[in-house]
């Protein structure tokens, strides 16, 4: 089915409307069922005239949906079509195992965007090497990325990992305290560096930046391109762990990289799509709010 100019409602020319607001209209349209997949969208110009906007308007808000994945068949020849929606992914999966694949496809739009809630960022660290190893092989290049991490602060006293025997109070001397800060510091460095260095070897501008938590998050939480949530519980367990410097550390810890890993796609609709602008709005709450400036002091 071709969509024709009556099957969609001119909007209210006492304003311009912006790229974000025309990419919104269309959004509801598609999660709504007027425009379905295999639907080929108006032209350009015919999208212009509805919204009263320029063509560069409405080419800003097509890419937008692209980024979301929503359209197919995107070219300069012909208007795009409404993409098919694939299902959720099957059931969770170890945070390992699922992470890097939903890495290396957000690393295929143009401008991309990390943010995450962790206790360290190891997994994320380790997860983005699939995205950075397609960047070096030529296979995606992106032209911007974003990322933005929140961390727990240094100050505070960790709901965990803790010694168990609960000697420590949490401070720099705390053995496990330390032990956590250390690895805190130590991954967010690495992470910083390897993603920095896609300015010289690519030409990729990239922005990286760390806030601290006023607390332990219960969750592990990765927002990608503002359209897909992918959530993970921290479940806590009593493990031991040798040091040369302090021996054996007693503690009860969390082992983020095994959790299974929940995705919420925002094309996908309803609860998906609440879950996914519900986590991306907390998440920009802390960031503007009660969070801090963070340093990656060794």
């Amino acid at each position: 089915m071709v969509v024709t100019q009556e099957n969609v409602v001119a909007s209210d020319s006492s304003r311009r409307l912006s790229p974000q607001e025309i990419a919104d209209v269309l959004r509801d349209r598609i999660r709504t069922g007027e425009l379905k997949a295999g639907d080929r969208l108006p032209t350009q110009a015919e999208l212009a005239d509805e919204f009263g906007v320029e063509r560069g308007t409405v080419r800003l808000a097509l890419r937008e949906l692209q980024e979301d994945g929503l359209l197919s068949n995107v070219s300069k020849g012909s208007p795009p079509r409404i993409a098919e929606v694939t299902p959720t992914r099957n059931g969770p999966q170890p945070t390992m195992v699922g992470l890097a694949p939903r890495l290396a496809e957000a690393f295929s739009v143009p401008h991309v965007r990390i943010d995450a809630v962790c206790l360290t960022s190891e997994t994320l660290t380790l997860a983005l090497g699939e995205p950075l190893r397609q960047i070096h092989d030529g296979r995606v290049r992106p032209e911007r990325v974003d990322v933005r991490i929140l961390l727990p602060s240094r100050k505070i006293n960790l709901a965990f990992p803790v010694s168990v025997d609960g000697h420590g109070d949490g401070d720099d001397d705390d053995p496990v305290h330390k032990r956590w800060l250390e690895q805190r510091n130590a991954q967010g460095h690495v992470l910083r560096h390897n993603l920095q260095s896609l300015r010289s070897s690519h030409g990729i501008e990239v922005h990286v930046a760390f806030r601290a938590l006023p607390f332990t998050p219960p969750v592990k939480l990765y927002l990608l391109n503002e359209s897909e949530a992918l959530m993970a519980y921290y479940t806590i367990m009593r493990r031991e762990e040798s040091t040369q410097e302090d021996g054996v550390l007693d503690m009860y810890d969390a082992l983020g990289s095994a959790s299974l890993l929940f995705s919420f796609e925002k094309r996908a609709g309803g609860r998906d799509t609440a879950f996914v602008e519900e986590s991306q709005t907390w998440f920009d709450a802390l960031w503007e709010t009660i969070t801090t400036d963070l340093r990656l002091s060794l």
